[in-house]
């Protein structure tokens, strides 16, 4: 799988945790900065982030990839839509918490979320 991180670097734990959860192992990361002027839209700054990842066309449908999304929200709607029409489908994504009850900050993978899936159960409710 290739993870595509637009957040803090992953430790080496949770990079176990990942494939833990996923069972698939981790072939590459892609670490993208992602740094936001507020005083431009974010489509063209995310487009110009994306397209400076190397993937080609046919990676971004046929590779199995795993999204860190930033934290800011905008951002990682933003991203959300950028990379759904790139791949066809919502991308999985992975959640990051702080550990609970650490005297130093820790972060650890809390979930792995299939926005697809989320998606297709969704529909159900309409």
């Amino acid at each position: 799988m290739i993870i595509l991180n637009f957040a803090h670097p992953l430790t080496a734990e949770q990079q176990e945790q990942i494939e833990q959860m996923t069972e698939i192992a981790i072939r590459e990361i892609h670490d993208v900065s992602c740094q936001f002027d507020n005083n431009r839209p974010f489509p063209p700054q995310i487009a110009d982030i994306v397209e400076k990842i190397p993937l080609s066309a046919d990676a971004w449908q046929t590779e199995a990839l795993l999204i860190n999304p930033p934290s800011y929200a905008p951002a990682a709607s933003t991203l959300l839509a950028e990379l759904h029409g790139r791949i066809g489908y919502f991308p999985t994504f992975i959640r990051i918490r702080p550990v609970a009850n650490s005297v130093v900050p820790r972060f650890e993978v809390a979930e792995i979320i299939d926005l697809q899936q989320v998606r297709a159960e969704a529909r159900f409710k309409r």
